[in-house]
């Protein structure tokens, strides 16, 4: 498949996808893309257990063309393949094809006849079963191969994308660390970030799954040095050094909302520059979030906020002026984030951040 089709706008969220596969995995193939990390494989599993069916897994890495049709066996002096006992099941079931485009394209043309025709041999799917097939996008830097158009047209093709209020409200009933519920509450975009090209770790669904199982084992009194050592191997270097920060602010009680009251003051510690760091950015997303567009539509509340951010800024400037320049900066395509009339007010009383934007 080419890229314009790996990249696809119309995608659907975790919590839309059990609906849609109801309506189409039970009538024709469904093909799920998607990053790393983001839940494919489990939403397909509970997916199946929701209809009732077992789900078997096949893995396209790690299958070869006779694990599918199996192998020849001789019956009345004709030859006949036997599929293999995974596939060949009396009962209704779920196949998960699980990396299916990652796999050689001498396997990926040993679904074929499974897939459309649901049959292998002279075995025929039990019928109620349901076939769903998962891989990675090749721009995700994860093993993919190209899936001959034969192949790519068996299928309904389903673009997932990560969503951090469904993950949420998952995490609620599945006994996720509060430390990362409560992260993700004020950092929403930090649940997911694009494959690096090296071997790092990066963030995920998955990987905020394992840091809470890891903290869950640890418990609460686990250091600050362990705390790093697991943020770094299941996170971005950049979201697990604000993960780290906000652990701080927790057992601290030091939170964005007592400086914005002027009940604390900004960190000034060298040793708490990652806390200063964090704040800085919570900042900036509070005021992304809390700005209008316009002045002119700002309540008297949001006016007095808008008067205390200016001096915060300015508090914060004589603190770490590249701390007070991430709260107004563009992002990283060069477009302001903040609405022009606040940059404005903010650059003409502090002219030392308006050199430096």
């Amino acid at each position: 498949m080419g890229k314009d089709a790996l990249e696809a706008t119309v995608t659907v969220t975790p919590d839309q996808l059990p609906e849609l596969l109801l309506h189409v995995a039970v009538v024709r193939p469904v093909f799920l893309w998607g990053a790393p990390g983001i839940g494919k494989s489990s939403l397909v599993r509970a997916f199946a257990d929701s209809l009732g069916l077992e789900c078997v897994t096949l893995l396209g890495t790690q299958l070869a063309p006779e694990d599918l049709i199996g192998v020849p066996q001789i019956v009345n002096d004709r030859s006949r393949f036997a599929p293999p006992e995974m596939i060949a099941r009396a009962e209704p079931y779920c196949l998960f094809l699980d990396e299916l485009n990652a796999a050689p394209s001498e396997v990926q043309k040993s679904f074929y006849s499974l897939i459309l025709d649901r049959r292998v041999g002279n075995y025929e799917l039990p019928a109620g079963s349901v076939v769903i097939g998962a891989g990675n996008r090749a721009t995700d830097n994860a093993l993919a191969r190209p899936m001959a158009s034969a192949l790519v047209n068996r299928m309904v093709h389903v673009h997932l994308r990560a969503d951090v209020d469904d993950w949420l409200k998952w995490a609620a009933h599945n006994d996720i660390h509060p430390w990362v519920v409560e992260y993700l509450m004020q950092r929403p975009d930090h649940l997911w970030a694009a494959p690096p090209k090296s071997e790092q770790a990066f963030s995920t669904p998955r990987g905020w799954h394992m840091l809470s199982d890891a903290l869950h084992s640890y418990g609460t009194g686990i250091d600050d040095t362990s705390l790093w050592v697991l943020a770094s191997g299941t996170l971005t270097a950049a979201h697990a050094s604000a993960f780290r920060a906000f652990v701080k602010t927790v057992r601290h009680a030091f939170d964005l909302e007592a400086v914005i009251k002027g009940e604390a003051a900004w960190p000034r510690d060298p040793a708490d520059r990652d806390l200063l760091y964090f704040l800085s950015e919570t900042f900036r997303a509070r005021l992304v979030k809390e700005l209008p567009a316009s002045r002119e539509h700002a309540s008297p509340g949001l006016k007095r906020f808008v008067l205390r951010a200016k001096t915060m800024l300015t508090e914060l400037a004589e603190i770490s002026v590249e701390c007070a320049q991430l709260v107004i900066a563009a992002d990283e395509n060069g477009l302001p984030v903040l609405p022009s009339w606040f940059l404005v007010e903010v650059t003409r009383d502090l002219p030392r951040l308006a050199a430096r934007r």
